[in-house]
């Protein structure tokens, strides 16, 4: 079916406010500008239609969707809809011929979406690949998974990754705003008031999803237009509104427990950054605390998840490596359990990474490095560090004086393997704390022996 064509029992007037609401051209679409807007690959891309096939990869109510419509609706392919939930091996087989029937009627591609292209298996994946390698279709999977995970990889590698943004409280917000200012397709020819207050907690009950918003928004309305009036209730040009949308009315739609962060409407990144600061500090108690709020906020696991992983990495590093472990069996453990039993394993590994010794030293290794390429650091290979595959690189001197580490008795060699104009340089630091002493202590060993190879050499010449 084409996403392009409402359902028979859906007119334009009957349709959920989501639907109705979607934007007409990329300009509206909001949120993902650093795919969309003017001058980006993505939107490049879409305008000269240059492109074979795309992954959107994204949270739930973002934008995925939208875009993949507004790309049928700027080129002059047929378009064709799978839902991975709902299609099998048989349907994509035979959409694939029709594909390459039409492809030889009309010589162009069919453009083919894949909403959850990660339920999809291997076999059903795979079945895609001859016709993306023939020309016979265009295809465009949208997933809320790590392509690099779900999707198969020669599809992956002939595919453009393009990553989907959670959508801000203020975005959703704007959203919202927009249906209830539109009268052709939104709310506002129904004469019911949103509270400015009501409003934006809805959209940050919506937790970064637009379909939510909207929806949320929608029953909100509907059920104020059911509502005796509050005393004092006016329209803002005065006069009697047909209904109100007040906090308390909001607070109801929302079942008495929204997914928001907390009443006083702090951001989603202030959450996780509170999480974060707390973890580093190394305050257990804090760190659950921000971690619960989040997961009661109805924050996405996996987002959380990587921010444990990224931790493990940037605060505590080498000092306990066991800890990159953790983090990413608790990623594992929450994505094969769900909600509620995966939320233990995120626990776990957030109260592992509080108690861990911390160092940032890899992190501003990295950093001291990066800095100095930036400063223009990159003198070329050495010759004894170049690989030499064939006799004209061997006879150019690529690899001549190279000492295999393994021959030397020391396990190590005495030539340099930095050019000779960064010799003698150093980045990385231990902070001394937990496994980094055994770091420091084998990395200065190993110096020593470098040492012992340098002078057994100058003996031996």
């Amino acid at each position: 079916m084409s996403l392009l064509e409402p359902a028979p029992s859906e007119t334009a007037a009957a349709a959920p406010l989501p639907e109705r609401m979607r934007p007409r051209s990329l300009d509206e679409v909001v949120g993902q500008e650093h795919l969309l807007a003017r001058g980006r690959a993505l939107r490049e891309a879409i305008e000269a239609d240059s492109w074979t096939a795309a992954i959107f990869w994204g949270p739930p109510g973002v934008g995925k969707t939208t875009v993949a419509r507004l790309i049928a609706e700027t080129t002059s392919c047929d378009f064709t809809a799978f839902s991975a939930v709902l299609s099998g091996i048989r349907e994509v087989r035979a959409t694939m011929e029709q594909a390459a029937a039409a492809r030889l009627h009309s010589r162009r591609p069919t453009v083919v979406f894949i909403d959850e292209i990660h339920r999809f298996n291997k076999a059903q994946q795979d079945a895609f690949l001859p016709r993306v390698e023939a020309g016979d279709i265009r295809l465009i999977g949208a997933t809320t998974e790590n392509p690099s995970f779900e999707v198969v990889s020669p599809l992956l590698s002939r595919s453009s990754v393009h990553v989907f943004r959670a959508l801000d409280e203020e975005a959703v917000d704007a959203l919202l705003l927009r249906a209830l200012e539109d009268s052709e397709r939104g709310l506002a020819g129904q004469g019911v008031v949103v509270e400015d207050a009501a409003r934006r907690l809805l959209a940050v009950a919506a937790a970064g999803d637009a379909r939510q918003g909207l929806l949320l928004l929608e029953r909100a309305v509907l059920v104020a237009r059911t509502r005796p009036l509050p005393e004092g209730a006016r329209r803002p040009g005065g006069g009697l509104p047909a209904g109100l949308v007040d906090e308390e009315l909001a607070r109801e739609v929302l079942g008495g427990r929204a997914p928001f962060h907390d009443k006083s409407g702090d951001r989603h990144f202030d959450l996780i950054s509170a999480l974060h600061k707390s973890v580093r500090n190394s305050d257990a108690d804090a760190a659950l605390y921000w971690l619960a709020r989040l997961l009661d906020g109805g924050e996405d696991r996996l987002y959380v998840a990587r921010r444990l992983v990224r931790i493990a990495s940037e605060d505590v590093g080498l000092a306990d490596p066991e800890a990159l472990r953790q983090a990413l069996a608790a990623r594992d453990a929450a994505h094969f359990l769900g909600v509620p039993e995966g939320d233990l394993a995120l626990a776990q590994a957030t109260l592992y990474l509080a108690a861990a010794p911390k160092s940032d030293s890899v992190e501003r290794a990295l950093g001291a490095v990066q800095a100095a390429l930036a400063e223009g650091a990159r003198p070329p290979v050495p010759l004894h560090l170049r690989n030499a595959p064939t006799r004209l690189a061997r006879d150019l001197g690529h690899g001549s004086g190279y000492r295999h580490a393994h021959d030397q008795p020391e396990r190590t060699g005495a030539m340099d393997c930095l050019p000779e104009e960064l010799s003698g340089r150093s980045w990385y630091r231990p902070a001394g704390l937990g496994f980094e002493r055994e770091i420091e202590r084998r990395l200065d060993w190993w110096k020593r022996r470098r040492e012992q190879a340098r002078q057994r050499e100058d003996a031996e010449e």
